[in-house]
């Protein structure tokens, strides 16, 4: 764990030019049981099973252009993970874990997908430092976002306060209108139909690499 806090550190540093040191990583992340109701989303954020979302194009951390059709056709099933952004400390434990676990999502022939506005360079530093198996794609403009629906607009008070961490979310995207993902996960399959969806209500709560794991293996 804390080399996981020294990393996310690295990369506030990187992009921020501050170091964040009062911001810690949790020592566990929090699970909601995908049983429950906002496991179908949350309320009129999030694509809902059923759903087909619109085909986009963003970039991966290379910055070569990638579209959803093209992930869908080539890797599906996968498993669409919106996240924050490299600056989040939830996040960055939940990326450890999704990589940490791909043998897992192998075995199951499915490829997870993170997703955040990051630009870019910043996907690109996440993917190194938790060496990423799956593709890391960067849609600052929000292309990939709106299509699922899960665009969160920041209030400019909590963009102050993030500030003081050393958190500057231009830094991260590249843009400056201050929205993120609501953390969502979305199962799409071979057809580009969503087959299971969950929007967290609470950001720093999330299903577990487990819960995920036995919401695919009931699927068969």
């Amino acid at each position: 764990m804390r080399r996981v806090l020294c990393l996310f550190s690295l990369l506030l540093g990187i992009f921020s030019g501050v170091q964040a040191e009062d911001v810690k990583l949790p020592e566990r992340l929090p699970e909601l049981s995908v049983t429950e109701d906002a496991a179908l989303g949350t309320g009129d954020v999030g694509l809902k099973a059923g759903a087909k979302p619109e085909d986009f194009t963003v970039r991966d951390h290379k910055g070569d252009a990638i579209s959803l059709r093209s992930l869908v056709a080539y890797k599906a099933p996968i498993l669409v993970i919106f996240y924050r952004g490299g600056w989040c400390p939830y996040c960055n434990v939940q990326i450890r874990q999704l990589a940490e676990a791909w043998p897992e999502f192998e075995k199951r022939g499915v490829t997870p997908v993170l997703i955040s506005a990051d630009k870019p360079d910043a996907g690109a530093m996440a993917k190194a430092t938790y060496e990423i198996p799956f593709p890391v794609l960067s849609d600052p403009d929000l292309k990939a976002h709106e299509a699922f629906d899960v665009v969160v607009q920041i209030d400019d008070a909590t963009v102050e306060k993030y500030k003081t961490y050393g958190i500057v979310l231009e830094d991260w995207s590249g843009r400056d209108h201050h929205k993120i993902a609501a953390p969502g996960i979305f199962l799409v399959n071979k057809e580009g139909v969503v087959e299971w969806a969950h929007v967290s209500k609470d950001y720093k709560t999330r299903p577990s690499v487990g819960q995920l794991l036995e919401m695919l293996d009931s699927r068969n």
